[in-house]
Parts: structure tokens; C-alpha cells; sequence
């Protein structure tokens, strides 16, 4: 008898869904709009109907799924209890996976979603072949999942893996969205390259193809590969943050590997060049053995680690 799983992605706008052998391959993948009505009140409803539709139109019987693993936007324990508000969603502290299980008749998992994305990493991408991996998303913030022996690394209260919220400048005056100051995103994402910039724009007035426009992350980098000085001291200062945060963090877990991804990441070979240097500086000597690697899933990510709750076991 063939075995399946369902992997699910929770997003603010969209859910992800994908049916999965029991070997990982992706069969079938689609989305469903994310209901927020009600304090999110249909989202898992909706999720429920659309993997019994999957399941119907499939042929698929209740018992040839061994379950459904589920990513959600939120602090997440055990299998699958949201133990702090997941604000996109609307969703207050409860039982996510058991409310899910209880629609479907079905086992299901949950865990934070930056987690269950850095599973995917491990299991089908960047980090395969790898028990222990840091997974870094440099996006809009700095986002992570750690993976030590296998197993994700969720922490007394669900926190497990927030390395954009590591501590790194003690003068910083902006507040980061944490409601500290001073955290490693606010250097090391997309808007915290955007800030490095502007800072170093307005220290003088050093020519940089930079001034001719808007100013983003691919702005930088591009200026970078094109030889642009200020944009080399800019990407090297944001290198000197993201080198010496992955440090500290390296030195607490010792990682086989850092899967770095999201857009920032889109830079390519670059950043990993430009990361380095501050790593071996920092990282205590065992801990340098680390390799670097960009993530390799894309948005698949979370539809696949969700599925690899259920299948890697």
C-alpha cells in the first residue's frame, strides 16, 4: 500500500498545501487563500477541506496518510500547541495540530514556521546530507532554524532559533521590531542593508552609483558586482554583522552548516565571500569547520519541511 503525507505552509495571504509520497517527492502542490475573518477563525477549516478535496479527487483513504505537518507563523511546543499569538493569523494561544487532527481524523504536527522551513533545508535542500544546520532567511528581517541531531531546536517557549534578535550594537538609537535596539536584523536584512547604506551615503559625499536612485539590498549588491567602492565598504560592513552574529551562534550549537536564504540571498556566491572573513575572526577554532551554503527550496521550503514532521522520522 502507498503511503502519503500532506505538507501545509500557513501564510499571511496564502496557505501552501503539497501532497507527499512517503519518500519525500512532491506529488501535487496548490494554494488556498488564508481567511483572517474571525480572528482567523476558517483557516484551519479550509485546510481541513482542502486536503479531504486533495484526498477524494486522489482515491487517497484515511489510512494510506501517515499525517499532516503544518507550519505556522507563531511560537509553537510540542506537536503542535501555538503558545503565543500568532499575529498575521489573528489566531490566540491553542492546540493547532490537535484542532486540525480532529477534522481530519488524521495525525497531525505543527511548528513554528521558520523551524519547519529549515527542516525542508535538512531534509530535501541546501543542508542535505547534514544533521546539524543553522538556517538563516535574511528577508524583510532576519528569521532561523536550528537543527541539532536531527531535531529542530524549539526552545522552553517555542523561541527556539530567533537569531535576528541577537545582540549586536550597544549605541544603536532605532528601535528594532522587537522593541530592542541594536539586534542583528536590524543590520543584516534587507532593511537593515537599506539602513547601512543610507548611513554610510550621508557620511560624505564619496561618489557611489548609489545616489543615483533607490536604494534596496539588490541595489547594493549590484553595485557591488559592478565595483562600486561605497557599496564594497557598505556589503563589507553588513558582512562584518551577519559573519560575527553566525559566530556566536556557532559557537553555542557547532553547526555542520549555515543554509542561508530569502531574498537577500539572491546575491549568490557574494555573500557567503563576504560572511566568512568575520566568521573564522569570531568562531571559536572547532566551531570554523562550518560550511556555508545558500538554500536551494525557494517557497517549496515550508511544504516540505511540514511533510518532513510526518515523514523523517
Amino acid at each position: 500500500m502507498k503511503k502519503y503525507a500532506f505538507g501545509v505552509d500557513i501564510g499571511g495571504t496564502t496557505v501552501k498545501l503539497g501532497l507527499f509520497e512517503a519518500g519525500g517527492e512532491i506529488l501535487e502542490k496548490w494554494e488556498i487563500p488564508t481567511v483572517k475573518d474571525n480572528n482567523g477563525a476558517p483557516i484551519l477549516p479550509d485546510i481541513a477541506e482542502s486536503i479531504a478535496h486533495k484526498m477524494k479527487q486522489k482515491g487517497i483513504e484515511n489510512s494510506e496518510v501517515e499525517g499532516v505537518g503544518v507550519g505556522v507563523p507563531g511560537a509553537v511546543v510540542g506537536d503542535g500547541y501555538l503558545v503565543s499569538r500568532a499575529v498575521n493569523l489573528g489566531w490566540e494561544p491553542f492546540d493547532v495540530a490537535g484542532t486540525l487532527s480532529e477534522y481530519l481524523k488524521l495525525p497531525v504536527r505543527a511548528a513554528n514556521d521558520a523551524n519547519v522551513a529549515a527542516f525542508g533545508e535538512m531534509w530535501k535542500g541546501g543542508g542535505k546530507g547534514h544533521e546539524n544546520m543553522v538556517a538563516v532567511t535574511l528577508g524583510t528581517g532576519v528569521g532561523g532554524g536550528i537543527i541539532v541531531d536531527g531535531r529542530i531546536l524549539i526552545g522552553a517557549n517555542g523561541a527556539g532559533g530567533e537569531i535576528g534578535h541577537i545582540h549586536m550594537e550597544d549605541d544603536e538609537t532605532e528601535i528594532c521590531g522587537c522593541k530592542n535596539k541594536g539586534c542583528l536584523e536590524q543590520y543584516a536584512s534587507a532593511t537593515g542593508i537599506v539602513r547601512l547604506a543610507n548611513r554610510r551615503l550621508a557620511k560624505d559625499a564619496a561618489p557611489s552609483v548609489l545616489r543615483d536612485g533607490e536604494v534596496t539590498a539588490k541595489t547594493v549588491f549590484d553595485a557591488v558586482k559592478a565595483g562600486d567602492p561605497v557599496a564594497n565598504e557598505i556589503a563589507e560592513q553588513f558582512g562584518e554583522y551577519l559573519g560575527k552574529g553566525l559566530a556566536a551562534i556557532a559557537n553555542v550549537v557547532n553547526p555542520e552548516i549555515f543554509v542561508i536564504g530569502g531574498g537577500v540571498s539572491k546575491a549568490g556566491d557574494i555573500l557567503l565571500k563576504l560572511v566568512r572573513p568575520a566568521f573564522d575572526k569570531y568562531a571559536f577554532a572547532p566551531c570554523r569547520a562550518a560550511e556555508f551554503a545558500l538554500a536551494t527550496l525557494g517557497n517549496d521550503a515550508g511544504i516540505i519541511g511540514a511533510a518532513a514532521l510526518i515523514l523523517k522520522k
